[in-house]
């Protein structure tokens, strides 16, 4: 069974920085794409950032130059670096990957149970 745990997260007042990690536990083969979303009340879940498993990322327009996804692929984390923070970042936010947990199977989907991150004005 493989788990994603979050870890990071707190209150910041804006303009602050948070540095969110994810690691992906259990018996793993690989781990293709990660990422990260967020969630805030009322809202539905949306995309935030990306790494492919070469290091390529990719950012929602609203986080860019903001917000830095890395990844140890050694540890199998996943990491969000974020600055210059806004109220309107204030979400729980997600880490997501596509695994494979055995050797010649497809990459499985796993999300984490989630961090709060609270931006204040």
């Amino acid at each position: 069974q493989v788990q994603l745990v979050e870890s990071g997260g707190g209150l910041v007042q804006a303009g602050g920085s948070l540095r969110l990690s994810c690691a992906a536990s259990g018996v793993i083969f690989g781990i293709d794409g990660m990422g990260w979303y967020r969630q805030a009340p009322g809202k539905q879940r949306e995309w935030v950032a990306g790494i492919t498993s070469g290091g390529g990322t990719n950012y929602r327009d609203s986080v860019k130059g903001r917000f830095t996804i890395s990844r140890d692929n050694a540890k199998n984390m996943v990491y969000l670096q974020m600055n210059s923070l806004k109220p309107e970042d204030t979400a729980v936010y997600y880490c997501n990957a596509d695994v494979r947990v055995i050797p010649t199977s497809r990459y499985t989907n796993y999300w984490g149970q989630g961090t709060q991150v609270t931006v204040s004005s």
